[in-house]
């Protein structure tokens, strides 16, 4: 195989990135969403001439966070929407795809991190594909509805990422890209059809799937034959575009590791949106929102969460301060993916669905989260979240003499995450379609087999198969023995498999996924280190999705 690619908009020249696999990056699926297209449904991407270089990854969404290994955002990088992608080399038949939806809890990651890449899953005959989308408040702001001659139509409405009060009255404010692809008639609007719609940073993984659809086959890849693998907040953004119209037909099947419980409804999202326009000095209006560069509603953001973070009688986003996630009640997401799925949405899509053993232990350790230390505190956490109290009494009882801190960590991991994840997996089984669940519990690590967590991330290095990568280090406990390597191989396979076959390698759910979970752990872990297993029945009467800010 040439390493240049025939794409819909141009040419462009990947790279060797093994013996047997090509790798092409940065390659634009829509338009920079800055400008005119700010706060609203992406737009195609322009074509180019000549051969473009695939060699670099693109800028990534406006963020704060600076992460080991990948690039961070810059006042300026607008070019954000663009796709990765790894192919095995030669190839002759059209081969299955999977393509990646990163996390960061809305706000922060990027394609570019080095456990995304593609090389090793590719060598097991796939097509990989990774993108950025938008993040934070570019993505998934709740920007309200104008006034008909408002947003959009002016030319002070053109403020550009890479400056404080950039006017722009150029050509492309009058050119309506988004009706070729019909995508404004996706999203969410009022009756005068002013309202950006909610839900942006989901409307551009529409996107990329359709580029995916339209010139996957130009790298090898079957457009009928694609996946849709996230972590976290990429696992539900999965859920979300499992029960989407927009996103109907374009994959086959689906995989979910961790995904997160919370979703918003308009009413957490518009309280939301005048406290972050308060921090950033504008008004909570599309106007004064659009006035505020990307950069200033970053930071206003990140002040929103610190004070937060710092008030223990905030409620619930104390604990782990996330301002961002999918809007419940328009045209984009009507219902969140566990109602839709209960109700046969997605049957024809198959599932597999992993989660941690210890998931909020990573957040624990990177300063995320709320540190308790008292059991006054867990209860007023479980008041917080109204959570029944046989839950926490439960979860105490199963850690008899336990830290404090641990009793917290388990049972805000299995609130966000654990049980979120169950719940998706029976409730698709339950509505006839096919759903794999597994556990990831490796608890020792490296050639010494010393005691590591199986907290959150720590699987995602195992299932693309990069364990060698230093700045992976601290996710999977220090440098890899041949256990996890052993580990890591089964994984990638597991996920190649489902990928090609839909079968991972052990049964489907039926009934309750207790009985039906696949264990990952290394080969030596004894049964007796296991995490201990929580008792589903404890959160029979809690609410899932969780519904608060």
């Amino acid at each position: 195989m040439d390493d240049v690619f025939e794409t819909t908009n141009g040419a462009v020249r990947g790279f060797r990135a093994a013996e047997d696999v090509v790798a092409a990056l940065g390659i634009p699926y829509a338009a920079p969403p800055f400008g005119a297209a700010r706060f609203r449904a992406p737009r195609p991407a322009p074509p180019w001439r000549g051969v473009r270089d695939g060699t670099a990854f693109g800028p990534v969404a406006p963020q704060s966070a600076e992460l080991p290994g990948a690039p961070s955002w810059r006042p300026g990088d607008e070019d954000v929407l663009t796709v990765n992608v790894w192919t095995p080399t030669p190839t002759t038949d059209p081969l299955p795809v999977l393509v990646w939806i990163h996390g960061g809890a809305y706000t922060f990651g990027s394609s570019a991190q080095p456990d995304f890449d593609g090389t090793a899953l590719a060598r097991t005959g796939l097509v990989v594909v990774t993108l950025n989308y938008r993040l934070g408040f570019e993505g998934f702001g709740h920007v309200p509805a104008a006034p008909r001659s408002g947003f959009g139509s002016g030319p002070d409405a053109h403020v550009s990422a890479d400056s404080d009060a950039h006017v722009s009255t150029d050509s492309e404010a009058d050119v309506d890209f988004e009706a070729d692809v019909d995508f404004e008639a996706d999203a969410d609007a009022e009756s005068d059809g002013t309202a950006p719609p909610d839900n942006r940073g989901l409307l551009d993984l529409v996107a990329a799937l359709r580029w995916v659809r339209d010139d996957i086959g130009a790298f090898g890849g079957d457009p009928g034959n694609v996946t849709l693998a996230g972590q976290s907040s990429g696992a539900t953004a999965v859920a979300c575009l499992m029960v989407m119209e927009q996103a109907r037909g374009l994959f086959r099947r689906a995989i979910a590791h961790s995904p997160a419980s919370p979703f918003h409804t308009r009413e957490i999202a518009a309280s939301t949106t005048r406290e972050i326009a308060a921090a950033a000095g504008c008004e909570a209006t599309p106007a004064g929102l659009a006035s505020a560069t990307p950069q200033a509603l970053v930071a206003a953001s990140d002040q929103v969460v610190d004070a937060y973070r710092h008030d223990p009688s905030s409620g619930s986003r104390h604990y782990d301060p996330s301002l961002f996630a999918p809007v419940l009640g328009g045209a984009t997401l009507p219902v969140d993916p566990l109602t839709a799925l209960a109700a046969g949405a997605a049957r024809d899509v198959d599932l597999l669905l992993c989660h941690t053993t210890e998931e909020y232990w990573l957040l624990d350790a990177v300063g995320s989260c709320a540190k308790l230390t008292t059991h006054a505190r867990i209860d007023r956490f479980a008041e917080d979240f109204g959570l029944a109290g046989d839950v926490v009494e439960g979860y105490r009882s199963a850690r008899p003499g336990a830290p404090v801190r641990d009793v917290h960590l388990a049972l805000f991991g299995d609130l966000l995450f654990g049980e979120f994840t169950h719940r998706l997996a029976e409730a698709h089984a339950a509505s006839g379609g096919r759903a794999h669940l597994s556990v990831f519990d490796r608890r020792r690590g490296g050639a010494d087999r010393t005691p590591v967590r199986a907290w959150h991330c720590a699987d995602i290095p195992f299932a693309f198969g990069n364990l060698d990568d230093d700045r992976l280090s601290f996710l999977i406990g220090g440098a890899p023995g041949p256990e996890d390597r052993e580990l890591a191989h089964r994984m990638v396979r597991a996920w190649s498999g489902f990928a090609a076959t839909g079968d991972p390698g052990w049964a489907p759910v039926a009934g309750t996924t207790t009985r039906t979970a696949h264990v990952w752990t290394p080969a030596d872990q004894p049964a007796a280190d296991r995490h201990p297993v929580p008792d589903r029945a404890l959160w029979a009467t809690t609410d899932f999705p969780v519904l608060r800010p």
